[in-house]
């Protein structure tokens, strides 16, 4: 072995000198390189949740629909019948900054393997996306980049992408925010742990050859603030195969579903050094690897580097020797390679052999779960006010017609058909609800049930107050979930932060990570599965904090759900939820007036789940028409959605204007007299939660008040003609065309030229 492990070895691999230290303590000397290089991995905060496994321990994790909590590759989630929904999402922001087509390609790779590793098939896709203002060709660059990539993988995969978010924010332009979220479906009395068990059982490697690609993603490229060196990076990035992978899942669901495998695990973030140490950690067993026997497709590759290689769509099994043949032959009839290269044994110790060497010999716990922790010693950032920002320090807009055109087209509104036009979503024929609604929905075939997907944030919120606004993110993921008619029942995150060795980024992250778990427990929504990205910092520079929640609702008659569209002429338009909007925050208060600064409002976690429970009670009765989260953008641009989306064709959540143009699509219009004591831009504009933009049928009117109660509804209007009017104490404040405002909102792709 060429290479020596010294502490400035340790250190260039993303030690620190105290960890080397300790590690010299465990081997009880030097280690070798194989073994310095394997813990370089293994500590990372990429892998170890160094820093984050202290707070994480705050979310309610179980529940009575729980059957896989945090701690496998997925969660999973009984929804009835005997089926179960295998969930997670993960960030793949460093390699998709280095390297956007890729850096997504293989995030989707990534996270639909932790799906069918536990049996499940994969069934769905979503992604939340976030990148700098467009106005910079480098982040019109990355956006195209990451949806090209994201569309690739997925579509030949033949997995629907079919729903997600984007944002734009100055904070992202020097590191994009790339999370995938993939689900898959199971019986729930198949479930497959990575729990290696058996003396003498066989460790067998499947799927791509193992080359250079990817070493040194998870510590050099994902546990490090970017700087000048960020091109020196580009190795770090792997590289996809969508069609290996797709073999991949049929070869792994016909072994697992024939019980052909003790377990399996995928070989993600640190490749086969993290799968191999965490299957013997589960079963407190140890395993022999041999290293020679990887099958590579790159000369001379030294064993470090093939235990710690990142290359893509490779699992690892542990077999018995008795079905060993079986695997074999599943394999070769999808064409995979499939390679035995070790054993269980009873030492409990994760070994490397190379050409019969033992050159690593470590403990599998010391790596997987008794990783070195840090609580960094936090402190609230100076930049974050107790107080929100006085109305009179905005003056009011003349034209606040021209302002909802203007929010309509800001690209944190605007609508992203641009982005998911180039995905599959209605492959495998599950898709109920197409993008561009509140929530995606899928039905479970042969059955009534159906299953409903969001993935949420506002990191400007979060910015300017962590812990409301990451309460505020759950609020909302589940907002979205019941405006479909679905009962919201668990929350797989991505949490993406700053460097945790600064006091005031980790005080960002325990605030938030206390709001998500309030607002998990007041609504019922355990976290059964996720992941943490930190040191999302660009030359000295954070990003928002940006706590993602995906959520999983569910449907026992899958036929009750709505949409956000407007419907029939004569409907009555609602507003349930407090008449309370603020421009803190807001995408008014930044497009209109280039600021982001003041305090979001809390949300009442009590309201909250009393307004979600009111509307999924009036869809699951037929009474409700639509339903739309009044999020982004306020009142006035929930309106706007609602009309615009009425122009749909052929199933489409919203009219395509390059298939049947504004001008000819058959808009819904409305006409609201908006009852408030708010200034009427902030009535029309600010954004507040808990509330909801519903339509009824007039003779179902009555009904829906005695189904509401106590709670604040306020009857704003009429669905009628093609035009938005919205009137604030006789004043016709907004006049327009819906034809007009869908253009508006149709025209990111103007900004993508």
């Amino acid at each position: 072995m060429s290479a020596r492990a010294t502490v400035e070895a340790a250190v260039k691999l993303g030690l620190t000198a105290e960890e080397y230290a300790h590690i010299r303590e465990i081997q009880g000397g030097e280690p070798t390189y194989v073994e310095l290089a394997i813990y370089s991995l293994m500590w990372s905060e990429h892998c170890s949740y160094k820093h984050s496994r202290p707070i994480l321990g705050r979310f309610p994790t179980s529940g009575p629909r729980v059957l896989q909590g945090p701690g496998e590759n997925a969660g999973i989630i009984d929804v009835g019948d005997g089926w179960a929904v295998a969930m997670k999402v993960e960030s793949h922001n460093h390699p998709s900054a280095v390297e956007p087509f890729q850096g997504a390609a293989t995030g989707v790779g990534g996270i639909v393997r932790d799906i069918f590793t536990m049996g499940a098939r994969p069934i769905i896709s979503l992604d939340s996306l976030r990148f700098g203002e467009l106005d910079e060709p480098r982040q019109r660059f990355l956006f195209d980049g990451v949806v090209g990539g994201i569309g690739f993988y997925g579509n030949c995969l033949g997995v629907p992408t079919v729903g997600g978010e984007v944002y734009f924010e100055p904070s992202y332009a020097g590191n994009c925010l790339v999370n995938a979220m993939s689900a898959g479906l199971l019986r729930a009395d198949k479930i497959v742990r990575a729990k290696a068990a058996g003396i003498g059982n066989k460790v067998v490697l499947i799927g791509s050859k193992t080359g250079r690609d990817g070493i040194g993603g998870a510590s050099v490229l994902a546990s490090q603030e970017f700087d000048e060196t960020l091109e020196e990076k580009r190795p770090s990035v792997q590289v996809g195969d969508p069609f290996t992978e797709k073999k991949l899942i049929e070869a792994c669901l016909e072994m697992l579903g024939g019980d052909l495998v003790v377990s399996m695990q995928d070989l993600g973030a640190a490749g086969l050094t993290s799968s191999s140490s965490e299957m013997a950690s589960k079963g407190h067993v140890g395993l022999d690897i041999h290293a020679d026997r990887v099958p590579l497709r790159e000369a001379d590759m030294e064993p470090w580097e093939i235990m710690i290689s990142e290359s893509q769509e490779r699992m690892l099994a542990i077999v018995s020797p008795a079905r060993l043949s079986d695997v074999r032959e599943v394999c070769a009839r999808w064409d995979l390679d499939c390679t035995e290269i070790g054993e269980v044994t009873d030492s409990k110790m994760l070994r490397i052999f190379w050409h019969g060497e033992r050159v690593g010999n470590i403990p599998a716990r010391r790596l997987a779960d008794e990783a070195p922790v840090i609580r960094t010693p936090s402190f609230k950032p100076d930049y974050i006010s107790d107080k929100p920002v006085a109305i009179n320090t905005y003056e009011r807009p003349d034209d606040l017609g021209a302002v909802l055109v203007e929010l309509l087209a800001a690209p944190n509104i605007a609508s992203k058909r641009w982005a998911y036009e180039q995905y599959d979503y209605i492959v495998q024929a599950n898709t109920v609800q197409i993008p561009g609604s509140d929530a995606a929905v899928l039905r479970i075939k042969d059955t009534s049930r159906g299953i409903a997907f969001t993935i949420d944030c506002n990191g400007r919120h979060c910015y300017l107050d962590p812990y409301r606004g990451a309460k505020a993110a759950v609020a909302e993921a589940a907002r979205n979930l019941s405006c479909a008619g679905a009962l919201p029942v668990a929350v797989t995150d991505c949490l993406n932060f700053g460097n945790p060795e600064k006091g005031d980024m980790y005080w960002t992250f325990e605030q938030a990570v206390e709001g998500m778990a309030e607002a998990c427990e007041a609504l019922d929504t355990p976290v059964v599965s996720g992941n943490v990205s930190f040191y999302n910092e660009s030359f000295g520079k954070p990003i928002y904090p940006t706590p993602v929640v995906g959520m999983l609702g569910v449907y026992d008659d899958v036929s009750i759900h709505t949409d956000q569209r407007f419907k029939d002429d004569g409907d009555v338009i609602l507003l349930l939820g407090p008449d309370s909007a603020a421009l803190d925050g807001s995408e008014y208060q930044k497009t209109m007036f280039g600021q982001v600064e003041g305090r979001v409002p809390d949300v009442d976690l009590a309201l909250e789940k009393a307004v979600q429970r009111v509307v999924r009670d009036g869809i699951a009765r037929r009474l409700v028409k639509s339903a739309h989260d009044c999020a982004d953008g306020g009142l006035a641009v929930g309106l706007a959605e609602c009309c615009i989306s009425s122009g749909a064709t052929g199933g489409a959540a919203f009219a395509d204007p390059d298939r049947v143009g504004p001008s000819r699509a058959r808009f819904r219009g409305a006409d609201v007299e908006i009852k408030t004591t708010l200034r009427d831009d902030v009535a029309l504009f600010g954004e507040g939660p808990s509330r909801i933009v519903l339509s009824v049928a007039p003779t179902h009117l009555p009904a829906f008040r005695q189904l509401a109660g106590e709670l604040p509804l306020a009857v704003l209007g009429r669905v009628t003609g093609a035009v938005l009017r919205c009137t604030i104490e006789e004043n016709v404040l907004i006049d327009l065309p819906v034809g007009e405002l869908s253009e508006a909102y149709e025209s990111l792709p103007d900004r993508l030229d």
